[in-house]
């Protein structure tokens, strides 16, 4: 009896300490889960910070978290690659034309911050190059500036500029459109075969990134008049940036609307998500005022699309008014 009641106590004894030790495994834990997310935000608080924090010059730059220093490199040649404007609307998947813009209603947009801020069911993307290939655009609205002065028919040519990172040419810079030029293209700039123009920024090296990083991923856009443009793109913790002169296009001078998106990698082409993909795209502007900007519907300029449907779309006003949608499978 005596021996039985011994051993009833080890049991009570191994119990109480499996107890307190899982429970010591449980404290460990949560502690890991606030240190982590504690260390997610603050990677995402020097995101936003480094998307808006200006370059020192002209040329290409890099810099790593958590220091908001731009650290100068050696840019590269931007690929010869169309990312041409939409021929229309295409089916009901996004891309060409059918897509959101955030539109200002009063006065002109100077930036525009790109992202990813909820991506959920997202295994895998496919595209004209295979797995994780794809591009990022953030695009201007289509224009009519200084810069068509010399089409053939000045008042038919549209100029437009897009913020590009190339997945499969591991390569972010600014492409700029002449449309309708008709005409002979300008020195530098390439003819499309159609009677349309592009020319490119320099270009700063990005290593392509697999399509899992996505939520960490932002691209910045920016225009001074008489100055720079400026694209900033942010990985996880690491910054890229380039510059081109704002003359090329005159974007800041009639920069309304912007949209932003994932979508296939140069040519017209398709990202191609895995079924139950949703990610919600966030656009924020800069544009003087604190009104939120316009959902406009049917907005995209670009001619590249994914086979995401779009969902419902919101402005909303405040310190960096942005609009925000959903895409999903």
């Amino acid at each position: 009896m005596k021996q039985l009641k011994m051993c009833a106590q080890g049991a009570i004894r191994i119990a109480i300490a499996a107890g307190i030790l899982s429970a010591g495994l449980l404290s460990l834990t949560a502690a890991a889960q606030t240190a982590g997310d504690a260390e997610a935000l603050a990677q995402e608080t020097w995101r936003e910070a480094i998307a808006h924090t200006n370059v020192p010059a002209a040329g290409c730059f890099e810099a790593s978290y958590p220091s908001t220093e731009w650290n100068q490199v050696e840019c590269v040649e931007a690929p010869n690659i169309q990312f041409r404007p939409r021929s229309g609307r295409g089916s009901q998947t996004v891309g060409n034309g059918d897509d959101y813009a955030a539109e200002v209603s009063s006065g002109l947009i100077s930036q525009t911050v790109g992202s990813f801020p909820t991506v959920t069911g997202v295994k895998t993307e496919k595209g004209v190059y295979g797995a994780n290939s794809y591009s990022l655009q953030l695009n201007s609205n289509f224009m009519n500036t200084a810069a068509c002065d010399k089409a053939k028919i000045p008042a038919d040519c549209l100029d437009w500029l897009q913020y590009v990172y190339s997945s499969d040419e591991k390569a972010a810079f600014m492409q700029y459109w002449l449309i309708y030029w008709n005409t002979t293209c300008p020195s530098g700039w390439f003819s499309d075969g159609g009677g349309d123009c592009y020319t490119n920024s320099n270009a700063v090296t990005v290593p392509k990134k697999a399509i899992a990083k996505l939520d960490t991923i932002k691209i910045s856009g920016s225009a001074v008049a008489g100055g720079l443009d400026t694209l900033v793109m942010t990985v996880g913790t690491k910054a890229y940036s380039t510059t081109g002169e704002d003359s090329v296009v005159d974007l800041a001078t009639a920069w309304k609307e912007s949209e932003f998106n994932i979508i296939g990698d140069g040519g017209g082409s398709e990202a191609s998500f895995n079924t139950a993909s949703s990610i919600t795209v966030k656009i924020a502007v800069t544009n003087g005022t604190t009104k939120a900007p316009k959902c406009a519907s049917n907005a995209g300029t670009t001619a590249e699309t994914n086979n995401l449907n779009l969902g419902k779309c919101a402005g909303t006003g405040g310190a960096t008014p942005y609009i925000e949608f959903t895409e999903s499978n």
